[in-house]
């Protein structure tokens, strides 16, 4: 691996849920089976049943509570909502590999941002953990801002938050669907499946070591 930085970009935009941290839609999973309900079921509801589809561009909008939601979201389970946010992300992990490799980014000069479509933080708050603020130079939270990821919207202003042009900025989000609309805004891309791939992608993207704190030799 070169140490010499690839000029070409010099922002790097990480989705939260199953980037920042361990897979999102695993523990969304677990939490469904122990209810008694199908593992995919949640993903089903969301993307194939409009009432579903829509109740979860709402929220991530930040157009409803998150109190709405989950009562709503519990209906058309068919479960009980209290409780059922916090025990959808119950599972959810710091992902100690793209954590490091993203701060190891920021040593070396890259601005690093977060941009995530939210379940709102009202009264559960699954960012509080994790101190977004304080590790990264930007936090796009799709309820604060009323926009979610595909919109192209919320691409731009989180380039416009790391304060770099469209065009020198990389993205990393493991839904592919969230990718292509930032592709044609000119931003490089990286499906995140796995964690070590994914670092791996980026150090050839930016063309340096982002790897030294994450392989557990020093």
């Amino acid at each position: 691996m070169t140490a010499t930085m690839n000029e070409c970009y010099s922002g790097l935009l990480l989705d939260f849920g199953g980037v920042i941290t361990t897979d999102f839609f695993k523990s969304i999973d677990d939490y469904c089976q122990r209810l008694g309900l199908p593992r995919g079921r949640f993903r089903e509801l969301v993307t194939a049943d409009p009432a579903g589809r829509e109740l979860y561009h709402q929220i991530e909008r930040g157009e409803i509570s998150q109190a709405t939601f989950e009562r709503e979201l519990a209906a058309l389970l068919g479960v009980e909502p209290t409780g059922l946010i916090a025990g959808l992300l119950a599972g959810l992990e710091p992902d100690r590999q793209v954590i490091q490799a993203a701060a190891a980014a920021r040593e070396a000069g890259i601005r690093v941002g977060v941009i995530t479509n939210s379940w709102g933080t009202d009264p559960y708050d699954p960012y509080a953990d994790h101190h977004l603020d304080e590790h990264y130079d930007a936090v796009v939270i799709s309820g604060e801002v009323g926009l979610r990821k595909p919109d192209p919207a919320i691409y731009l202003l989180a380039t416009e938050k790391l304060g770099l042009p469209v065009g020198r900025c990389v993205f990393v989000d493991d839904v592919a669907a969230n990718l292509p609309a930032a592709a044609e805004l000119g931003m490089a891309t990286v499906h995140h499946v796995d964690s070590t791939a994914t670092v791996q992608q980026l150090e050839q993207l930016f063309g340096i070591t982002l790897r030294h704190r994450v392989t557990g030799t020093e």
